[in-house]
């Protein structure tokens, strides 16, 4: 009895290795905690080593310590050279489109060089004596969104002076969504460079591979790229974000609900802008009266919002469940109760953000939400075939 029950707890112990271990580890490695980029550090501080660095970052630039990545780089020791800072500013303060001076930042000495304004490219002599450049921004994965245009002319900055570039890469909160209209290039614009879809469901650093590879940078050249990527991670996993990659984003909801409502942008409806609730309400004051209605007022996000003062009506979706597309009908709804339909869009701002003509021409047709988007499904289709060799993640 004794030596079967010894065989017994052997058998036991030979299943519970070998035939339910590698299902546990499975599990367990599907659950780690997502490693971003710049966490992923012993895969690009040997390339930094002996080299004077440049670096595009912004407050987004962070470790899971909170530790900003410039921060960290020195304390190991990594010569800075250069900062380069995108819209908003380093430390992320500015409102949208405000113009970004050069400075010092103050906690490192170092110099940091505005690349949103006139400068939205490094000039040659902000380059002298880098060696290699680093880039590490939080994307919302939208075209509208400007850090991949950042991304874009740093590529060919670096492609121009023969400078490696090193995309530290983090996750898209809204990777599972492959959404809109495909932009038409004839409205390039600083806020759509790429033929890509409102909602790409990409990250930067897929992006960048993406441009490469497409020579989509000028004059088809191309830039050696490096990503570094994240690490347990996949497209089936959500991610909330550490810090407001602007600040006009406060929260997951409004990162969700962004790129729908930032199509308001084009209108005379106000999407939130001077309150608390940015991205995640609409309305004007043109809009029938209701229950809901707000107020703007200057605020960190912006200093001079529209209708600053005056009340607006339309809708909050603050407390809506979270969205898996591109959504119009608030666009639609608007457009059809807004008072005076001549003054809704502002053709060429709006036309810059759908990235055609077609959607604000829809609209005023009076065409379906669907009949809509049936429009969009082949320039969808043939995006998603041309993306795939870019994919990082699963």
């Amino acid at each position: 009895m004794n030596q079967l029950t010894k065989y017994i707890a052997s058998l036991f112990l030979f299943i519970s290795l070998f035939g339910y271990a590698n299902p546990i580890l499975e599990s367990q490695i599907k659950s780690e905690k997502i490693v971003t980029g710049a966490d992923n550090y012993k895969a690009y501080l040997p390339l930094l080593k002996n080299k004077k660095v440049g670096i595009v970052t912004n407050q987004t630039g962070i470790l899971s310590n909170k530790k900003h990545l410039v921060d960290f780089l020195v304390e190991k020791k990594i010569k800075i050279k250069t900062i380069f800072a995108p819209e908003h500013g380093f430390r992320g303060t500015a409102d949208a489109g405000e113009h970004v001076s050069d400075e010092i930042d103050q906690k490192t000495n170092l110099p940091i060089v505005s690349l949103y304004g006139k400068n939205q490219k490094p000039k040659p002599e902000q380059l002298q004596g880098i060696d290699i450049m680093i880039f590490d921004l939080q994307d919302v994965g939208t075209r509208l969104y400007t850090y991949v245009s950042t991304m874009h002319r740093i590529m060919e900055t670096c492609a121009e002076n023969n400078i490696p570039l090193i995309v530290l890469d983090r996750p898209n909160p809204n990777i599972a969504i492959v959404d809109g209209p495909i932009l038409d290039i004839a409205f390039k614009s600083g806020i759509g460079m790429h033929p890509t879809p409102l909602l790409h469901g990409m990250t930067l650093g897929e992006q960048a591979k993406m441009i490469n590879g497409e020579k989509w940078l000028k004059d088809g050249i191309q830039c050696k790229l490096t990503v570094i990527p994240c690490r347990y991670y996949d497209r089936s996993k959500s991610y909330s974000l550490p810090v407001r990659p602007s600040p006009n984003l406060p929260n997951d909801q409004a990162i969700n609900l962004y790129v729908s409502l930032c199509l308001f942008e084009g209108t005379n409806v106000s999407m939130g802008r001077g309150t608390e609730k940015q991205f995640q309400i609409y309305g004007s004051p043109y809009l029938p009266k209701s229950d809901f209605a707000f107020t703007p007022q200057p605020n960190f996000g912006d200093k001079a919002p529209l209708y600053n003062g005056v009340v607006c009506y339309g809708e909050d979706l603050s407390a809506i469940p979270r969205i898996n597309r591109l959504e119009i009908k608030w666009l639609i709804n608007a457009y059809q109760t807004t008072e005076d339909k001549s003054k809704f869009f502002d053709k060429r701002k709006f036309s810059i953000r759908a990235g055609n003509e077609k959607l604000q021409q829809q609209i005023e047709a009076g065409l379906s939400e669907q009949e809509i988007r049936n429009s969009w499904k082949e320039g969808l289709e043939n995006f998603k075939k041309m993306r795939t060799k870019y994919l990082i993640y699963k």
